[in-house]
């Protein structure tokens, strides 16, 4: 009877530090982060801006507010679409500067 117990215990602690691995199967790796976004976040409450692109995803943008919390920001935001074009303009000349 002990035995059994014994046993059964094994068996749960095998399953649940199973489930404590940090690794995370292939299927989560590939789905979106955002599924779905807003247009109505204020620029002054962004602490940080991060932009995804996974092969199955479309661009993504995620903006990690000054209260900590993460929210998926739409791509056509129109401060956005002026940020992105403002930093690819001063990468562009920052190389030109460099060659």
């Amino acid at each position: 009877m002990v035995l059994k117990g014994v046993a059964l215990l094994l068996l749960v602690l095998v399953a649940l530090s199973d489930r404590a691995s940090p690794a995370k199967p292939i299927g989560m790796l590939e789905r979106c982060w955002c599924r779905s976004t807003l247009n109505t976040v204020p620029q002054r409450a962004i602490r940080e801006l991060k932009f995804l692109h996974t092969p199955n995803c479309p661009f993504q943008v995620i903006a990690k507010l000054k209260n900590n919390k993460e929210v998926c920001i739409s791509p056509e935001t129109k401060w956005l679409q002026q940020y992105l074009k403002n930093a690819l303009n001063k990468i562009k000349k920052t190389r030109r500067r460099s060659t």
